[in-house]
């Protein structure tokens, strides 16, 4: 009993510890709701939850009121019932040109009736859900590993940084998480300790004890898996891979009892139909290949399959949103590491005996990317490395549960100093992330507008994409006097030039913003920035050139301002 009291004592300290790294981390996303832009993705989220998708039409070869634009990121003037049912009947026309499901924007579509557009008020909701993601994982640990082992996994959850960054992100991919965590735990309670094999296994540590929670009726827990089933489905329709992780996680360790969880499973599949008959076979038909990554026609499959793997868990683990600045080199190194790291975590839990832990940790992380890599090998595409990984987020908590296994089971004299490195430098990438990544460049443009707010001023630029367009007009003041002319780089000179020659007094000010990654099209030849320079002095004047960086390279921007002598 002497000897116990100690290690109590300092299991109590690093309970503590651990529920201080989720309040920090808690704290990070609250204070960084509104520390950035809105990045090119996010902007759409917002244009769609709006429910005026449906009337966004790209820049003509003539300049538009870029408030035209700005109005489109705002809720529609209603009256009714009838108009705000109509609103939402139209963001499900927008999604019909999409990729996504709907429960994200009909999500953000309630909360943006309830706090408004700003940034801060659209990323409270995922934020909010984060919170419950990481109480959820308080729980999936718990069951697992015990009260300190439920809050090892809550803890490295919390600091990840990949999912903080995605907690602060408003799409869908932040969703994932809950609805992934939630449908596992429901998963393991309806199936049970006893069922799982974990009673039986020799318990190295003694102060780690499985727990079932029977506080909640398993007909609670039936409701939880289908509604994490329906929701996640309804989300993101790469989910799918998950719903047959646990198909195949009760064949493993429940088959006697298969019928009764293939019917919960079954349910929310059935659920998710409507949506799938109707909305899925719309959105094939309007975007065709579209929605399938492409292949990089400079490396072979077999590279590119390795590098989707490695560049993945090296985002989910290692990097985080660091990962959109890196060299693919470095993600890729990062990738190795981590999986050096879950190897070792694999060769603790086997050389201690955890065969039942190892299988479970096994099947919830490491299974449903294997299977998103053989449909990928099979069919020839490159799902797994999209949007650097981030289309398969839902094998991140698996991840996380078998480092925090592999940590729980590490000699005790390693397991305290070896979590408190991890989690630092989990915060420490957050940190660096949040607070020196600059995520400020179409404020830097308002700012040039504000300048000389009443000037009737004309932005040229080498960009239609709608992300760029619609980051404009959502940071520069609606009430100033700005015409936009938007294209592509080719088309840019000769209706800068009509512009110019036919209105000729028109505008006070030009601002030149010349993209490097427009997206839509290639990059401005020095030969055409020279014609385009040629066409602008023609009338204006230079007054300033500035930089515009930010964390992706569709951010980047050369800013020319020209006054009219």
């Amino acid at each position: 009993m002497k000897q116990s009291v100690p290690f109590f004592k300092a299991s109590l300290k690093f309970s503590w510890v651990l529920l201080i790294v989720i309040a920090i981390a808690i704290l990070l996303r609250i204070l960084n709701l509104g520390s950035r832009e809105f990045w090119y993705d996010e902007v759409l989220s917002l244009l769609v939850s709006t429910g005026q998708g449906i009337n966004y039409r790209g820049p003509k070869q003539l300049p538009v009121d870029l408030s035209d634009y700005t109005a489109l990121l705002n809720l529609p003037p209603e009256s009714s019932i009838g108009n705000v049912l109509e609103t939402v009947k139209n963001i499900f026309k927008s999604l019909l040109g999409d990729v996504h499901p709907p429960v994200s924007f009909l999500s953000l579509h309630v909360w943006l009736r309830l706090f408004g557009n700003s940034e801060a008020a659209l990323r409270g909701l995922v934020t909010l859900l984060s919170a419950g993601a990481i109480a959820s994982a308080y729980g999936l640990g718990r069951f697992l590993m015990g009260h300190r082992g439920g809050l090892l996994l809550a803890a490295l959850l919390a600091a990840n940084p990949y999912y903080l960054s995605h907690s602060l992100t408003i799409r869908m991919y932040g969703f994932l998480i809950l609805w992934t965590i939630l449908s596992a735990w429901a998963l393991l309670e309806l199936v049970g300790v006893h069922n799982l094999g974990l009673k039986t296994e020799r318990d190295v540590n003694s102060d780690v004890t499985s727990h079932t929670d029977k506080s909640i009726h398993p007909f609670v827990w039936s409701l939880i898996l289908i509604g994490s089933v329906v929701a996640g489905l309804s989300t993101q329709y790469l989910f799918a891979y998950w719903v047959l992780t646990l198909g195949i996680f009760v064949l493993i360790f429940d088959w006697r009892h298969w019928w009764q969880h293939g019917l919960r499973l079954g349910a929310g599949v059935l659920l998710a139909v409507p949506w799938v008959l109707w909305g899925t076979r719309q959105q094939l038909n309007n975007r065709g290949e579209s929605v399938s990554q492409i292949s990089n026609e400079d490396t072979s499959a077999v590279l590119q399959h390795f590098q989707d793997v490695t560049q993945t868990l090296g985002a989910h683990l290692v990097v985080g949103d660091w990962i959109t600045s890196l060299p693919p080199v470095i993600v890729t190194l990062a990738g190795c590491i981590a999986i050096v790291v879950l190897g070792v975590c694999i060769a603790t839990l086997w050389r201690q005996g955890q065969h039942r832990s190892l299988r479970v940790a096994l099947a919830l992380g490491i299974l449903p990317l294997v299977l998103a890599l053989s449909v990928d090998v099979i069919t020839g595409k490159f799902t797994v490395g999209f949007g650097w990984g981030r289309a398969i987020i839902f094998i991140l908590p698996g991840c996380l549960l078998l480092l925090a296994l592999g940590l729980e089971r590490a000699a005790k004299q390693w397991r305290i100093p070896l979590t408190v490195a991890l989690l630092l430098f989990f915060l420490s990438v957050s940190v660096a992330d949040l607070g020196t990544r600059p995520r400020w460049m179409f404020h830097q443009v308002a700012d040039l507008i504000e300048q000389d707010a009443t000037a009737p001023t004309l932005i040229a630029m080498n960009s239609r994409a709608w992300g760029h367009v619609l980051r404009l007009a959502y940071y520069i003041p609606s009430k100033s006097p700005v015409m936009l002319l938007a294209q592509s780089s080719d088309k840019l000179i000769p209706a800068l030039e009509k512009t110019l020659v036919s209105k000729p007094a028109e505008y006070q000010r030009l601002l030149w913003l010349d993209s490097a990654a427009p997206v839509w099209g290639s990059p401005s030849t020095d030969a055409q920035k020279q014609q385009i320079q040629q066409i602008i002095e023609g009338q204006f004047k230079l007054e300033k050139t500035l930089p515009l960086t930010g964390t992706m390279k569709f951010d980047n921007f050369t800013a020319h301002l020209y006054q009219r002598p």
